[in-house]
């Protein structure tokens, strides 16, 4: 039986890119897949043959100069955002719960109010079988339609809080609460108020309360996260039948990356590097153009992931690079990645074998920083303040631990195998499917 599938997304490439791999494969399966998406990516999913509904998360631009522009970059909603912000991104992670953090939820609730009204008329218009939310604050037109609501967590996992694993938020190690309870307390400090008022309206709006420190719901129907097991924390605090783990999800709609000749042929002591901040912290100039000119006295060769503001970066002359890149398709061809510790870029590491160096930058970058190298798949650096050769080496250790290569093939093959991206869209067609069968 056909299925209509409505899924909503956080608008940034991360969430965003996840929900296209499994609508994707829904697709293909004959089910009609509709993205009810911010309105910066307008013609960016039809392409895949997805419908676009598209919401305003803040009133549209006076200007119509500043609104064209706007229109350029997918996401352009956080990027703003992230830019203004920036500075907080050198904070040690409990200062930033109040002038970063509690920011982000601000302007997030601040979108899912706007934007309540037109998730409602979308949903009339489409009246999907399947509703299915990446994000990390409740929209309560999704919870309340008739169809079933389906929870996805492309964030690192410790979103799903519980006392025996670390906040989410603060980096901490698994091994050392010494922190936890006082990291815990200014949470509660700098977020309960605007939790509460939040948490308030949510219920005006017919959904059901949401738990004590969470800002989304938790599915009845089904819930979703992405993470390997290799990485996972459920021996320190369990989850119930209605979360599934994808180890991966992959998708498989990037276009295949063809190495430029000068880089298909290395010396053995010559490594390919994979440098990526992502879509929002490549906005950080100042920090992009630090890792290319540290990179650039390296005897290695790099591909560079630019960003929404590549035209004010300088490559050196070991590098190649875009704006935009086929990350999916060039991560399966270097040896290393140089990553700002993204759920998706993590994970996608991990997915094929990769060994990472993670500059985290905000929200759970910490968390996947510090969980890869308490796993010892990689090495965390401080982001603002590593020295040089602390980085260099780090490349170099990397590139020359075979025992560490090898150990990730073996983990890459394993995840592979487990096929994260089709147990997921599994999942959404039996929820859709036993949904449309109850409902008669």
């Amino acid at each position: 039986m056909p299925l209509t599938v409505l899924f909503v997304p956080e608008s940034a490439y991360g969430p965003t890119n996840q929900c296209i791999g499994l609508g994707k494969v829904l697709l293909d399966r004959g089910h009609t897949v509709v993205f009810a998406a911010e309105r910066s990516w307008e013609g960016k999913l039809a392409p895949f043959g997805f419908g676009e509904a598209l919401v305003d998360l803040a009133p549209p631009a006076t200007d119509q100069g500043e609104a064209d522009q706007g229109a350029e970059v997918a996401g352009q909603f956080w990027i703003d955002f992230i830019n203004e912000t920036a500075p907080e991104f050198r904070k040690p992670t409990i200062e930033q719960l109040e002038t970063f953090v509690a920011p982000t939820y601000q302007a997030l609730i601040d979108g899912a109010r706007y934007c309540e009204a037109q998730l409602k008329a979308i949903i009339a218009e489409h009246r999907p079988d399947v509703l299915v939310e990446d994000n990390v604050i409740a929209f309560p037109a999704l919870t309340t339609a008739d169809g079933a609501f389906v929870r996805i967590v492309s964030c690192n996992p410790l979103e799903i809080r519980g006392a025996g694993v670390a906040p989410a938020f603060a980096g901490y190690a698994a091994d050392d609460r010494s922190q936890w309870d006082a990291f815990l307390a200014e949470f509660d400090r700098t977020h309960q108020p605007m939790w509460a008022e939040f948490n308030d309206w949510v219920q005006a709006q017919g959904a059901k309360p949401l738990a004590e420190r969470d800002y989304i719901e938790t599915s009845t129907h089904a819930n979703l996260y992405v993470y390997p097991a290799e990485l996972d924390y459920t021996d320190a605090r369990p989850l119930d039948s209605t979360w599934h783990r994808l180890d991966s999800s992959v998708r498989e709609t990037d276009d295949a990356y063809e190495l430029p000749a000068r880089f298909a042929f290395r010396g053995p002591d010559e490594a390919l590097v994979y440098l990526s901040l992502g879509s929002l912290g490549s906005a950080d100039v100042g920090l992009m153009q630090r890792l290319i000119d540290l990179l650039a006295t390296t005897r290695h060769k790099v591909i560079v992931s630019l960003g929404p503001r590549a035209d004010e970066l300088k490559l050196g002359p070991n590098m190649v690079g875009a704006a935009m890149l086929p990350q999916t398709t060039i991560i399966p061809q270097v040896d290393l990645v140089i990553t700002h510790g993204g759920n998706n870029t993590t994970t996608e590491c991990m997915h094929f074998g990769k060994p990472m160096i993670l500059l985290p930058l905000f929200w759970d970058q910490y968390d996947n920083a510090q969980r890869v190298h308490e796993r010892g798949y990689g090495i965390r650096l401080p982001t603002y303040g590593f020295a040089d050769d602390e980085l260099t080496g780090a490349v170099d250790r990397l590139f020359t631990d075979t025992a560490l290569r090898t150990k990730l093939d073996a983990v890459g093959a394993a995840i592979r195998g487990r096929d994260g991206l089709r147990t997921g869209a599994d999942v959404i067609e039996r929820v859709g499917l036993d949904h449309v069968a109850a409902r008669g």
